[in-house]
C-alpha cells in the first residue's frame, strides 16, 4: 500500500498551473534568444578588434585573409563554449538532484580532479603535448574517477552522503598527487598552467568533433532522467513509493554527469562555478521541478560561459583573460551570497 506524500512533497511534483507553464515556455524562448545574441557577440568581439564587415565576410567567405582566419577561430571557440557550457550546467543540475545538495557542482564527485590528474600524468610520463592527446586522457580520468566514486559510495547501495564523501576523499588525494608531480616536474608545470585555469582559446574543429558525441549522449540521458530524479530528490522512501528505480536512476545520473563534465573538462580544462551557479539560480524561478531546471540550465549555462569569455577578451586587450579565471572571480562572491542566503533561510 502506497503511503501518501506530505503536502509539500506533493506540491513539488504537482503539474504547474497553465499560466505558469506558459510563462516558463516563454522564458525558454527568451533564453534561447539571449543565447543567440551572446553567441553572435562571441564571434563579433575578440581580443583583436575587427570591423563588423570583416566579421561578416569571414563568416560566409573563405578567402584565407587574416580576418577570415580570426573569425574562424572565434566560431570554433563559440561552438565549444556552447557545448561545454551546456554540459557543465546540465551536469551540475543532475548532481545537485542526485546528492540533494543545491550547492553541489561537478567537482564534488571528483570528476574535475580525475581529468586533471590524468592530463598531468599524460604530460609527465607519456610525453603528450597536444590538446588532442589531452582530451582522451582527461576523459578517461574523469570516467575512472566517476566509476570509483560510484563503487566506493556503495554501488547499488549508494546514497547522496556516501557519494559526496567518496568524491571529496578522491579529489583530495588526486589534487595532492597533481601538485606533487607539478612541483617535481617544471616542464609539466609550464604545460599544465594554461590548461588548469580553463580556457576556450585552444578550440579547434578537431577537438569539437572528438567530444561532441559525448556531449550528445550525456545530454540525452540527463534530460530523460528529469522525472525519475524528481522522485529521488524527495527521499528514498517516497521515490520507492512512486515506483522509481533508485539504483538505476543514480547509476544513470552518475554516468551522464561524468560523461558531460568529463568531456567539457577534457576540451577546456576545469572551469569552476558554472555547474554550481546556473542550476541554483534557475531553481529560484522554476521551482524544484527538474523537467524545467534541466532545459533552462542547458540553455543559460553557455550564456554565462560565453559572456565570461567575451569579458575576458575585452578587459585584457590585446591579450585575454582565460574564461576559467573570469568565472572564478564572478563565482566566488556569488557562491558566498548563496551560502549566506541558504543559512539565513534555515535560521
Amino acid at each position: 500500500m502506497l503511503v501518501d506524500s506530505p503536502p509539500e512533497q506533493r506540491a513539488e511534483t504537482a503539474p504547474a498551473p497553465p499560466t505558469h507553464r506558459a510563462i516558463r515556455v516563454l522564458g525558454l524562448f527568451a533564453s534561447v534568444a539571449l543565447l543567440v545574441l551572446v553567441a553572435l557577440a562571441s564571434i563579433a568581439i575578440g581580443a583583436k578588434s575587427l570591423p563588423l564587415g570583416d566579421v561578416w565576410h569571414g563568416l560566409f567567405h573563405d578567402s584565407g585573409t587574416y580576418a577570415d582566419v580570426v573569425v574562424g577561430d572565434r566560431v570554433s571557440r563559440t561552438v565549444l563554449g556552447l557545448l561545454a557550457g551546456a554540459a557543465l550546467g546540465l551536469s551540475g543540475a543532475v548532481l545537485q538532484a542526485l546528492t540533494r545538495n543545491p550547492l553541489a557542482d561537478p567537482g564534488l564527485l571528483g570528476i574535475n580532479a580525475g581529468a586533471s590528474a590524468a592530463v598531468v600524468t599524460a604530460i609527465t610520463y607519456f610525453g603528450v603535448t597536444s590538446l588532442t592527446g589531452y582530451v582522451w586522457f582527461a576523459f578517461a580520468g574523469a570516467a575512472v574517477v566517476g566509476a570509483l566514486v560510484w563503487f566506493l559510495g556503495g554501488s547499488r547501495g549508494a546514497t547522496p552522503v556516501r557519494l559526496a564523501l567518496a568524491g571529496t576523499a578522491i579529489s583530495a588525494a588526486l589534487y595532492g598527487y597533481l601538485q606533487a608531480v607539478m612541483i617535481m616536474d617544471d616542464a609539466a608545470l609550464s604545460k599544465m598552467r594554461f590548461w588548469t585555469v580553463g580556457s576556450l582559446a585552444s578550440a579547434t574543429g578537431s577537438t569539437i568533433t572528438q567530444v561532441a558525441p559525448f556531449f550528445a549522449v550525456g545530454t540525452v540521458v540527463a534530460l530523460l532522467l528529469a522525472r525519475p530524479l524528481n522522485a529521488v530528490a524527495m527521499g528514498d522512501d517516497t521515490a520507492r513509493a512512486l515506483g522509481a528505480n533508485l539504483n538505476r536512476t543514480r547509476a544513470l545520473a552518475m554516468l551522464s554527469a561524468t560523461v558531460l563534465c568529463g568531456a567539457a573538462t577534457a576540451a577546456c580544462g576545469p572551469i569552476v562555478f558554472v555547474g554550481l551557479m546556473v542550476p541554483h539560480v534557475v531553481r529560484s524561478f522554476t521551482g524544484p521541478d527538474l523537467r524545467w531546471i534541466l532545459p533552462y540550465a542547458t540553455i543559460l549555462s553557455p550564456v554565462l560561459l560565453l559572456s565570461a569569455d567575451v569579458l575576458g577578451r575585452l578587459i585584457a586587450r590585446p591579450a585575454e583573460l582565460q574564461v576559467g579565471i573570469v568565472t572564478a572571480i564572478v563565482g566566488g562572491p556569488v557562491f558566498i551570497y548563496l551560502v549566506r542566503r541558504r543559512r539565513t533561510a534555515q535560521l
